[in-house]
Formats: C-alpha cells, structure tokens, sequence
C-alpha cells in the first residue's frame, strides 16, 4: 500500500459529521443566574466521579507495564479498590477503558506540545512540531499502538482531545500569514484519519518507517502552502518533550 492510498482514507471524512471537541464547561460559583444554573452534585454522583478516575488511572498504571492486551478488568478493579462487578457499569469493555485512558494521554500530550512550542516565534512550527510528535507517538507509545485498529475511535477521541490545540495553531498560523487555511476544523478532522491511517500502516509494517516524515509533508501541504516550505519546517529541530 502506497502513502498516497494511506492518506485517500483521510478523504473520506468528508462525507461524515465532525467529533464534537471536549471543550470543557465552567459554571460561576455562587451566582444564580439563568445562563448558570446552580449545579448540584450529590452523594453517589462524587461517588461514581472518584470510582470512575481510580479506574481511569489504575487502567493506566497496568497497561503502561503490560499492555492492553495482558490487563484484566479484575486487577484493575483491584488496584482501584472497586467491586469487580460493578467495573462494567463505567466502562462497556476493557477497549472503552483504554480508550478513557488514551484520551486523558492525549490531552496531556497535547499540553507538552504546548509548553514546547510557546517557546517558538515562527506559527507554522508550532503546528508541524505537533503533527510530528502525534504521529511518532502513535508508533512509539504501545497504549497508542494496541488501539490503531480501531481507527475511527482512535480519530475522534483525537479531534476531541486535542483539537482545541490544534485548531488553536491553524488559526494562529493562518493570522500570521503562514498558512492558508479557511476551515480548520475540517484541516484537522483529515489530518487525525491519515495520522491513525498512516501510523497503523507503519506498526504492521505496510509503510516503511521513512513514510512518517512524509506524511507530515503532506499534512502540512494541506495548510495551504507549497512543498518547499512544507519540507523546511518538517526538517525544523524538534525539542525533546521529556526535557520540558
């Protein structure tokens, strides 16, 4: 399979409706107002709130020692301190459960992205410094690469996830005259599809592993600029997040 059949699939998404964006909710405290209606959480709502973050983050500590595949939802409940048997009232599937765990990766991947990249003056890089770490953490994070399979999960807790950023970036870019962008929600939806396409061809050895720093090129073709200026900011030196 070529890149430029591997990048086809990201066309597809035209034709269906956008993720919507977990873009969070704040309400006022103490004011009583029609637009924030007082919120009241009870007893058994902190309750399920606490018991589903512990499984949240017991489900991260065992799949980062052993995988996906190898972790059970019993020892996850155990190391949660949850009954095993109301486990399946949060999550459906231990996959839900991984994908709980992905989504909270992701926005913290995204936040590291962020802290890197204020430190850049030039808005195209900021958004190919972030193509670019997506992608190879995709193919380098085990907990990314167990979940590839399910492309359009994987896609949209993307858009999701980390589409306030990236968006952010297209639009930022596109005001400093760097990129040419008129529908960055629609720039990102494509680039979340060819990232998963792309990446579970690399995992299962379909693309080599040099298709990845081609697919940011083109990725980053989409934002309207030419090739030239596409290579040059793919080649850009990229920090190391763990330095950050």
């Amino acid at each position: 399979m070529g890149l430029s059949e591997v990048n086809g699939f990201a066309v597809t998404i035209l034709l269906r409706a956008r993720p919507k964006m977990n873009i969070p909710q704040f309400r006022i405290e103490g004011k009583m107002t029609s637009e924030n209606p007082p919120v009241i959480e009870g007893r058994v709502a902190r309750r399920q709130a606490r018991n589903r973050a512990a499984l949240i983050d017991a489900a991260r500590l065992i799949m980062s020692q052993k995988g996906i595949d190898a972790a059970t939802m019993s020892e996850i409940a155990e190391l949660a301190d949850v009954g095993a048997g109301t486990v399946y009232n949060y999550f459906k599937s231990k996959d839900d459960l991984a994908v709980a765990v992905l989504e909270h990766l992701m926005f913290e991947l995204a936040l590291k992205i962020e802290k890197v990249t204020n430190t850049f003056t030039d808005a195209g890089q900021v958004y190919a410094f972030g193509l670019r770490t997506v992608i190879d953490t995709a193919t380098g994070d085990l907990r990314w690469r167990q979940l590839l399979n399910r492309s359009e999960v994987m896609a949209n807790a993307m858009f999701r996830q980390m589409g306030p950023f990236a968006i952010r970036d297209l639009e930022n870019a596109t005001k400093a005259g760097r990129f040419r962008v008129t529908d960055a929600p629609l720039v990102w939806t494509m680039a979340t599809h060819a990232i998963v396409g792309v990446a579970l061809a690399v995992t299962t050895d379909e693309l080599p592993q040099s298709a990845i720093e081609e697919c940011v090129v083109r990725l980053l073709c989409m934002t309207g600029i030419g090739l030239d200026e596409a290579l040059d900011l793919a080649h850009r030196d990229r920090p190391d997040l763990a330095a950050q």
